[in-house]
């Protein structure tokens, strides 16, 4: 179901967008979206993560500029921006606060040497910059079609593919064995002790 919940939204907006080709209509769509998905995880007692909370603030800001100022530039922006900042959030959570935030969100599935943790921190930050990048270039040198389909199909493909690289840096490096794996029999705890990155 969360899975669900985190693709209704732009789901929605390529639905409006392709049944009316409003783009604008699409957007107050979007804003709705994202309002309800925000919502339904407060329902549910879910944590609402950060990358929901800056696609959410994103959503709002950029969208609101988008229909008082009836300019869809500000609406295309939006996955760049949202792309950027997570970008900036890796980054700046390791230099400062000499924090790893992947770590943190998956290091109860895996347990990796923090040189692991440092490569796919600054790797996926270089992956939320090209997304954002390639999102620009999209926007600025191709029809509305064919930049909603791009938003909704290409940056899903994107992050697939930048997971498959993920994995495939982990096995190449010999990080994907049975001790980098969770043990049920050890205790949470221990996952966080020596934890000074």
């Amino acid at each position: 179901m969360q899975q669900l919940l985190d693709y209704i939204a732009i789901l929605a907006f390529v639905v409006v967008y392709f049944i009316t080709r409003d783009i604008f209509l699409a957007t107050g769509v979007l804003m709705a979206g994202v309002t309800l998905q925000v919502g339904a995880y407060y329902l549910l007692k879910k944590p609402i993560g950060n990358e929901l909370k800056v696609t959410f603030w994103a959503s709002m800001g950029l969208g609101t500029l988008t229909l008082l100022l009836r300019d869809e530039t500000f609406i295309q922006w939006k996955p760049t921006i949202v792309n950027w900042l997570l970008a900036l959030v890796l980054i700046g959570a390791h230099l400062v606060a000499k924090n790893f935030l992947i770590k943190r969100m998956l290091g109860q599935v895996l347990h990796l040497p923090d040189e692991a943790w440092m490569a796919l921190t600054y790797g996926w930050a270089t992956a939320f910059f090209s997304a954002g990048a390639l999102n620009l270039w999209v926007a600025y040198n191709f029809s509305m079609d064919t930049w909603v389909t791009f938003k909704f199909v290409g940056l899903l493909l994107l992050n697939i593919v930048f997971l498959i690289c993920t994995f495939a840096y982990l096995y190449a490096k010999g990080w994907l064995t049975e001790e980098n794996m969770p043990d049920p029999k050890r205790p949470v705890a221990d996952e966080t002790q020596g934890e000074n990155s």
